[in-house]
């Protein structure tokens, strides 16, 4: 009996993704691991590797059994909004604040797709900002501006 790759996407994309939870794992093999309740800095790394190992090896599996599923197309406009959406976070989150920062990711994310509509886009980013806002900056004691240098003195 002989394998043969049905897939080459799924095997390519489980290799790749196997590739990754290598490099971080060997990244994160001279730091302390810790506990669940006393994480070390490798800890989250660690567990994030092992779950990309494990989404990486099913589907390296995958390819084997599922015949090639074609697209239709490349979704250029969503990979575009989606890093114009990063980019806008990492560079609001200091000045405009966690709120704006958060908001305008989701706005810019959401708008890539096909779906989009503007009330559940504000809505949505209402609720997450606010989510944001209270786990990290008040629950976890995240030290990020709610209202960045902006809106402050």
């Amino acid at each position: 009996m002989r394998l043969s790759i049905r897939n080459p996407a799924d095997f390519w994309s489980g290799l790749l993704f196997l590739a990754v939870a290598s490099v971080f794992l060997w990244i994160a093999r001279n730091y302390d691991f810790g506990t669940p309740l006393r994480m070390g800095p490798s800890f989250f790394p660690v567990v994030l590797s092992v779950v990309l190992a494990g989404i990486g090896l099913t589907t390296l599996l995958r390819s084997f059994a599922v015949d090639d599923a074609r697209l239709d197309g490349f979704a250029l406009k969503g990979l575009a909004l989606v890093t114009l959406g990063s980019i806008l976070f990492g560079v609001l989150i200091e000045r405009a604040g966690i709120i704006i920062a958060v908001s305008a990711i989701t706005l810019v994310s959401a708008y890539a797709s096909v779906k989009f509509a503007w009330k559940q886009g504000l809505i949505m980013a209402a609720l997450l900002s606010a989510f944001c806002a209270l786990v990290f900056v008040y629950g976890l004691g995240v030290p990020m501006p709610i209202l960045g240098s902006w809106f402050t003195d």
